[in-house]
């Protein structure tokens, strides 16, 4: 809880610290990585930081956990702070990582903004600081503990046992533990970071959806990313994983992190809608429903650029036929009009007959997700029942 003295102070203030933030992170990760290169060589998305994403996402996350105070202060935006929980858990964040962070965070507020960070300004902004380190601390040590991977237990050798084309750049591996363990424990629709070792000899981390699973093996799917220009660079990671990593080769996997799976429990009808890529935490989702023997009722809609490009395109078909209450509904720019219920163009759930009481899960490229949110809302599904993943920093968090 933010105190009183602080919430005026940082109301008073959150308008000029807004208005520079744009030049704050960038700066700040700029002091960062010149006095801890290892960050950026071996935890930061190097793709992310040379796009401007990733300071884009810590921006909002300030500006929208600030914010969150200022307006209700007696409360905390634990939906917000999950999400950014489980990234860091999945990567390894630490608690002694917080006050370096902290440090040449505050460097750079002092540089941009000079004499307007009076003690009690700097006062006020180091408790929302705090208080949000000390939320995702605790967080992030519980999601640890659960998955059994708390101190150097976080990676776990996999040997890669099948490497599956889907289309022409998107592969799905299925891995299972080097040690002959048994898998981890997974909820339906969460995803695993994978560290490579580059060339350079860097590690660096990415997350993939997991797309299904065997009894003694996890299957993540990874779209390559060729990258266009400095500002779309091309994924190291994924490409690394296309062209070096076949079947025998020993690959390092966090336990399954994620705060968007699929409720198990739950017995209502249930939304999934993708676009592109986004389809592959939807298919880990019906496959386990399929497997399980769901009878609940499930609508799939997915929007891609053609069949071509559409990943899981047959297994999409397949268990959709397996569940007795499930539909599918497929969306192309290029249609080749094989499909029962393929359509033309974009999404539009309005075209759909909606069951009420739906559970919705989305997952695609952000302007996708937000005119699919806003459909939903506007069609009379409640804010609490939508659930979206973005694949990268979460530019969304200050807005939901």
């Amino acid at each position: 809880m933010l105190s009183e003295q602080s919430v005026a102070t940082i109301r008073a203030s959150l308008p000029a610290v807004g208005a520079a933030i744009g030049e704050i992170t960038p700066l700040f990760y700029r002091k960062l990585f010149a006095a801890h290169p290892e960050l950026l060589r071996d935890l930061f998305n190097r793709g992310n930081q040379a796009n401007g994403s990733q300071q884009q996402a810590l921006a909002g996350s300030i500006a929208a956990f600030a914010g969150a105070l200022v307006e209700h202060p007696e409360l905390r935006p634990d939906a917000m702070l999950s999400r950014i929980a489980h990234k860091h858990a999945s990567l390894g964040i630490s608690p002694g990582q917080y006050p370096i962070v902290h440090e040449h965070l505050f460097a750079a507020i002092v540089e941009v903004l000079g004499e307007a960070v009076t003690p009690e300004v700097a006062a006020a902004w180091d408790e929302v600081y705090w208080l949000m380190a000390n939320a995702l601390i605790a967080i992030e040590g519980r999601l640890r503990e659960r998955a059994d991977a708390a101190g150097d237990r976080l990676w776990r050798d996999y040997l890669v046992d099948a490497r599956r084309q889907e289309t022409a750049e998107v592969v799905t591996f299925a891995v299972r533990p080097l040690d002959g363990g048994p898998l981890p424990a997974l909820r339906p629709g969460q995803y695993v970071s994978v560290q490579v070792v580059l060339p350079d000899g860097a590690r660096q981390i990415r997350q993939y959806s997991i797309s299904g699973r065997t009894d003694d093996a996890l299957c993540f799917t990874v779209k390559q990313v060729r990258g266009t220009n400095p500002q779309d660079p091309a994924g190291e990671v994924s490409n690394h994983l296309h062209e070096h990593v076949e079947v025998g080769r020993v690959l390092r996997l966090s336990p399954p992190f994620g705060d968007v799976h699929l409720e198990e429990a739950a017995e209502g009808p249930v939304l999934l809608v993708s676009a592109g890529i986004g389809c592959t935490p939807m298919i880990g989702m019906l496959d386990h429903l399929a497997a399980t023997g769901a009878t609940r009722q499930v609508i799939s809609v997915h929007a891609d650029h053609s069949e071509a490009t559409h990943a899981f395109r047959d297994a999409l078909r397949e268990l959709t036929a397996k569940l007795p209450g499930a539909t599918a509904e497929v969306w192309y720019e290029q249609p080749a009009g094989d499909w029962p219920a393929e359509r033309t163009g974009r999404i539009d759930l309005n075209a759909l007959e909606l069951p009420a009481g739906l559970t919705a899960y989305l997952c695609g490229p952000l302007p996708f997700l937000r005119a699919a949110r806003a459909q939903l809302l506007a069609a009379g599904v409640p804010a609490a029942d939508i659930h979206y993943e973005v694949f990268g920093p979460d530019l969304w968090l200050g807005e939901n």
